[in-house]
């Protein structure tokens, strides 16, 4: 119940994120494409909703963890530090304008889907980074804590070096300006945390 009152808008997506997800893998596969972000659509302006409704779905159980286990670490802290309506304009901006790029790369070509929460969640990790520029993130492979603002670069570098390689099936462009979009937003929402993350990283 603290949560909810707490961050009452992180909990609504969140819990709107698994709900259209299970009910996609078990009740209704079909659903799965018609949610999707379909470039060659949205540019010749017919299934605009895709993209909203993309940031919604999820491949796979993976995919669906994945996501909601990083939205849930840092999208609740995320909005109590940042305010209820600001919360809301870094995740659906950031949901928004991660998907400009892939609009643009993919807007020729028919066979280009793309779902997942991803670029909207980068927005909220790299917006929670601004504010705690220190806290230590975990990744599998890593069995040490690298402080945030180092694992941003790195992550940063990875997603550009993928989306130009592109021999995945991952949205790596999403994530990318997704994580762009979140630094973007929260600078122009709170001016004054370029300072404050200035002085956290270099005390």
């Amino acid at each position: 119940m603290e949560i909810i009152s707490q961050s009452p808008v992180a909990t609504v997506i969140f819990l709107f994120i698994l709900a259209t997800s299970i009910y996609a893998f078990y009740a209704n596969p079909t659903l799965l494409r018609k949610l999707m972000l379909h470039p060659f659509s949205i540019h010749r302006n017919r299934k605009l909703y895709g993209l909203l409704s993309s940031g919604f779905a999820h491949a796979d159980w993976n995919h669906l963890l994945f996501n909601s286990f990083t939205f849930f670490f840092f999208a609740f802290e995320l909005e109590k530090i940042i305010g209820h309506w600001q919360f809301a304009v870094i995740y659906f901006g950031g949901l928004f304008l991660s998907d400009i790029s892939t609009i643009i790369k993919y807007k020729n070509n028919t066979g280009y889907y793309s779902l997942g929460a991803s670029g909207a969640i980068s927005a909220v990790l790299f917006s929670y980074i601004l504010f705690l520029p220190l806290t230590k993130i975990y990744l599998f492979i890593i069995p040490i804590g690298i402080p945030a603002y180092i694992f941003a670069i790195l992550y940063l570098s990875y997603c550009y070096v993928a989306a130009k390689k592109a021999t995945d099936h991952i949205n790596h462009d999403a994530h990318f300006w997704g994580a762009l979009a979140g630094v973007v937003l929260t600078i122009l929402l709170m001016p004054k945390v370029i300072t404050h993350f200035i002085e956290q990283v270099l005390r």
